[in-house]
């Protein structure tokens, strides 16, 4: 429940003190499991000379699921039976406007099999999922225009079939024993455990983006590869390994370089090399570039950044560490007195070419685009001063640190930067400017304290480019407060060249502040998976909608909204009731293509 909603697969908050193992061999088992993964694991030996069954049996004695509630007030955040067939949608409130593109608007989250979310309790102690853990599910609207104008559409979801879903599909009760918090003798065993009986330690999610290359869908997680998903019936397909070229898993947003097409990426390890990065072409058959960046810890940053020459990533102080862990500490964590620097490397360079910049300590997780601007390499993203991965300390009430950090921040005199320590988990925009020529750092804030802001985005034709505006998600701090979870009350539009006009509660005049635009949900509604929508024939940046999923936690109902960007602050040119409750989730996508004829076929009866 982290304004960032980043799919991390582990995170062990271990305050007792490990189990009694060769720390050399432990390392190393954790180092090829964690994050470095040859994504499959041969343990033909190991099965060979142990019984599955007996395995299973002592599981099944030793180990006791329980239930991870949720509270009322978190009911939107329950998994739901997934469809597999698409439903024609008849209830459109409005209309869809002229200029819309024919497509798919898709948005992926979690959706835990088996009701929902499991701890388990045993000799060894307590072991539970994080909420970004669950299975993936992708929710889709087609949106198809026949010859005459009539608009056809049609509402499917299904759940990311991984290898490892359909093992434990198959099983048909929870199998895999949760690794992600808890006590480290429990966690180390869940992992042998799982290991042993199944060759991986841990599920693949595919659950927190969605991205289009090369006319193929992808689902991410950073704990794996991409999977490549039909995007027509949602099945799974392919695990995308770049035809054998990349065996690390993917950041879970990687950026298409403006100009050339190419995708660039890059995934952690938790042992040397700690990042990797890669170049892809732009039809996604070849790793035309890959480099250690040579880094002396593994950051979990969750983006990379590009502009028309460079790949831009952030180092900053949420690490993965197994000595930490080996040594009864946490296996993530986030130092905020630890150092952040922002790297700046030529497409195709190497460690040595990356020039680094020091910066003020941050926990940014989503970042709105970089550019270049004469001399200086210009960031903006959506910055706060902690992080929510991985939460409390061992043993602290986890609802209770929530509800504390959620808060609203009640004054906004003084410096943007003087927060409580319960008001630094509060992401907003924020801009750096590195002098490629003098080394220099230049930091400020774009917003204020008003509100919290993440999950942006932008027309993706300036991704890497100068653009003038950017839209994010909007937290409704008393409602995350209160139910202990992130949620989105409404949409901003951030325009980057015009003033903010706003005035403090003192009558003063806010300097430096970017103008937002708002355009805010009634009262517990929400939204998850905001995208950016181009209008066919569009001249200026701005010619477009958003287009977002938004619940109405008082009547249950689920709807997408299409607001119109050169109109914010409007009422939505269309409101498009779904079939059924959509839980919330992460990132969304909006990809164009025609339509009409396979939605005959998809719903014969249109």
């Amino acid at each position: 429940m982290a304004a960032s909603f980043v799919a991390f697969q582990v995170h062990c908050s271990a305050q007792k003190p490990p189990i009694s193992l060769n720390s050399g061999h432990f390392k190393t088992f954790l180092s090829s499991t964690i994050f470095k993964l040859p994504l499959r694991i041969n343990v033909l030996k190991a099965i060979k000379k142990t019984s599955v069954k007996l395995l299973d049996a002592f599981v099944d004695s030793v180990f006791e699921f329980i239930d991870q509630p949720l509270l009322p007030s978190q009911s939107n955040f329950a998994p739901i039976d997934e469809l597999k067939e698409a439903v024609l949608v008849t209830s459109i409130d409005g209309e869809i406007p002229d200029g819309f593109p024919e497509g798919v608007y898709l948005r992926i989250g979690p959706n835990p099999l088996f009701g929902g979310l499991k701890s388990t309790k045993s000799v060894f102690g307590r072991s539970s999922h994080m909420w970004v853990e669950g299975e993936g599910m992708v929710h889709a609207l087609y949106l198809g225009k026949g010859v005459e104008g009539n608009w056809t559409v049609c509402y499917n979801n299904r759940h990311v079939e991984t290898e490892t879903f359909k093992l434990e599909k198959q099983r048909n009760k929870p199998s895999f024993l949760p690794a992600a918090e808890g006590d480290s003798p429990a966690i180390v065993c869940a992992y042998l455990l799982n290991m042993l009986r199944f060759g991986q330690v841990n599920k693949y999610l595919s659950n927190t983006n969605v991205i289009e290359h090369s006319g193929k869908l992808y689902t991410i997680a950073e704990n794996h590869l991409p999977q490549e998903i039909d995007i027509l019936t949602l099945k799974a397909l392919d695990m995308w390994d770049v035809n054998g070229a990349w065996n690390l898993p993917f950041t879970s947003h990687p950026k298409k370089a403006p100009g050339t097409g190419e995708l660039v990426t890059f995934g952690i390890s938790a042992t040397k090399p700690y990042a990797e990065l890669g170049v892809i072409s732009a039809d996604g058959k070849e790793l035309v570039h890959r480099v250690d960046l040579k880094l002396n810890r593994c950051p979990l940053s969750h983006e990379i950044l590009v502009t028309q020459r460079y790949n831009v990533f952030l180092d900053y102080a949420l690490t993965v560490d197994l000595g930490r862990l080996l040594l009864g500490g946490s296996l993530i964590k986030y130092d905020k007195e630890g150092y952040a620097r922002m790297g700046v490397m030529h497409r195709y360079g190497d460690a040595d070419s990356i020039q680094w910049f020091e910066v003020k300590p941050n926990c940014t997780f989503h970042f709105i685009n970089s550019f270049e601007d004469g001399d200086e390499v210009v960031i903006r993203g959506c910055r706060a001063l902690e992080s929510v991965i991985p939460g409390p300390d061992q043993g602290m009430n986890k609802f209770e640190w929530f509800s504390r950090k959620f808060r609203p921040i009640e004054s906004t005199e003084g410096s943007l930067d003087a927060m409580s320590e319960d008001q630094l988990v509060f992401p907003r925009p924020y801009e750096w400017r590195l002098n490629m020529r003098t080394g220099h750092v230049k930091e400020r804030n774009l917003a204020g304290t008003q509100f919290s802001m993440d999950f942006p985005v932008i027309n993706g034709a300036y991704t890497g480019l100068k653009n003038k505006y950017g839209y994010a998600q909007v937290r409704d701090c008393t409602a995350s407060s209160s139910s202990g979870m992130a949620k989105y009350g409404g949409l901003v539009k951030l325009s980057f060249e015009e003033p903010n006009t706003g005035i403090s509660s003192r009558q003063r005049q806010v300097e430096g502040l970017t103008k937002g635009e708002y355009h805010m949900f009634k009262e517990n509604t929400f939204c998850t998976g905001a995208a950016f929508v181009p209008k066919e024939g569009g001249v200026e940046e701005d010619d477009g909608w958003i287009i977002t999923f938004v619940h109405n936690e008082d009547t249950n109902i689920s709807q997408v909204y299409i607001i119109d960007t050169r109109n914010f602050s409007g009422e939505p040119v269309a409101k498009i009731t779904l079939p059924c409750r959509v839980p919330y989730g992460f990132h969304g996508a909006y990809i164009p293509m025609q339509l009409h004829e396979n939605l005959t076929r998809m719903v014969p009866h249109t």
